[in-house]
């Protein structure tokens, strides 16, 4: 094998790749980034068998100035691979791979040699020859992960809960997360989608990486599932998560169809207010910050407390306040992370009782966006 590139444009594909790898992986090959030539494109692969990525740099970019020599194929150790990439003189660089499976890397006045491995020990691609496709602006689709996954669970104890459940119907695409101490639920429609229902739940750290890798604009997603797997496809990349196993649970019944007292804020002041109040929470054994509505004096107070340091109480600005006096706790992280995902908008807060699960809507769109927080007790 032997390939000339331009060194940017491999790197952007090679960091791409390179996401799905992970030291921590039990097969050997699988920390190591398969290199594929053909004779019109070269093809990047990474895996650690939850997740694979494949970027294809095509011989007709012409940013790429990709010139073909030899096809072939070799497994080259990712991490180090990279940092030799990284630092190469030139702008351009070239790579051979003798029968022995070594790799010399060329670039200006630097040579460097590093053995590599023959890609049929390689694990094959899942095989997602699904004719059914859902497609989904870029932008939207990021949007809508980083909206959910904040909430799914890191506890391996419940691994359903990891994941983030994804339910396509009638034209409608519903992505619902939760810890049992939060829940984010969020529907789009899809124009342009499939015939096929789906219920899925795909990996949180699938989808967080995903979301890393789409960039803001409007460029379709294509999904496609099978059995056991899921396909994202864009611009040059093929991103393959597995699924997990097993019934989500029913989330509807969590979210309070009623309320007692409602409040409307701006969700950037009072993250603001939030982070404020937190700062000596965190310092305490027990993170947790207290609000107070007062209907009757058309007051909000919040209020942070560390009996190691001090405490904190601030007066809230609100636009609305309605239904009866009422204190909750709440964990301010969770608070902090809810607001963080509605962005420059007025939310409103439903609240029925102290130990309640509350909710967050955006005052615009509450019916498709909704945060829910279990308060705290404290008592």
């Amino acid at each position: 094998m032997k390939f000339s590139i331009r060194r940017n444009t491999f790197i952007a594909s090679l960091n791409d790749a390179q996401r799905a790898i992970s030291s921590k992986t039990a097969i050997d090959v699988l920390t190591g980034i398969k290199i594929t030539l053909s004779a019109s494109k070269l093809t990047l692969t990474g895996s650690d068998a939850d997740i694979s990525i494949e970027t294809v740099i095509s011989q007709e970019d012409d940013k790429a100035a990709l010139e073909i020599d030899e096809p072939g194929s070799i497994v080259l150790p990712a991490r180090f691979f990279n940092e030799i990439v990284k630092k190469l003189p030139e702008d351009m660089m070239t790579i051979s791979v003798d029968e022995r499976f070594q790799a010399t890397i060329t670039s200006g006045q630097a040579e460097f040699t590093i053995n590599g491995l023959d890609s049929e020990t390689y694990p094959h691609l899942p095989e997602i020859d699904a004719e059914d496709k859902l497609v989904i602006a870029a932008d939207i689709l990021k949007k809508v992960i980083n909206q959910t996954v904040i909430a799914v669970s890191n506890q391996e104890s419940r691994p359903i809960l990891t994941g983030i459940h994804l339910a396509y119907g009638n034209g409608e695409l519903l992505a619902v997360a939760t810890d049992s101490h939060r829940l984010s639920q969020r529907k789009i429609v899809l124009n342009n989608a499939g015939t096929k229902d789906y219920d899925i739940i795909v990996p949180g750290k699938s989808l967080n990486e995903l979301a890393k890798m789409l960039g803001d604009s409007t460029e379709d997603v294509e999904i496609r599932i099978a059995e056991n797997q899921i396909l994202f496809t864009f611009a040059n990349t093929s991103f393959y998560s597995r699924l997990l196993e097993g019934n989500y649970p029913d989330t509807d019944r969590l979210i309070p169809q009623s309320s007692e007292t409602t409040v409307e804020f701006n969700a950037v002041e009072l993250l603001h207010s939030i982070e404020r109040a937190s700062l000596l929470s965190h310092e305490g054994r027990n993170n947790v910050v207290k609000l107070s509505l007062k209907t009757s004096e058309q007051k909000a107070i919040i209020y942070g407390n560390s009996p190691e340091i001090g405490n904190v109480e601030e007066d809230l600005s609100f636009k609305k306040l309605e239904g009866n006096d009422l204190e909750i706790s709440f964990n301010p992280d969770y608070m902090k992370d809810a607001l963080s995902s509605f962005g420059q908008t007025d939310i409103l807060m439903s609240l029925t009782l102290p130990l309640r699960p509350f909710t967050l809507v955006p005052t615009e769109d509450g019916a498709n966006f909704v945060q829910l927080i279990t308060p705290v007790r404290t008592f």
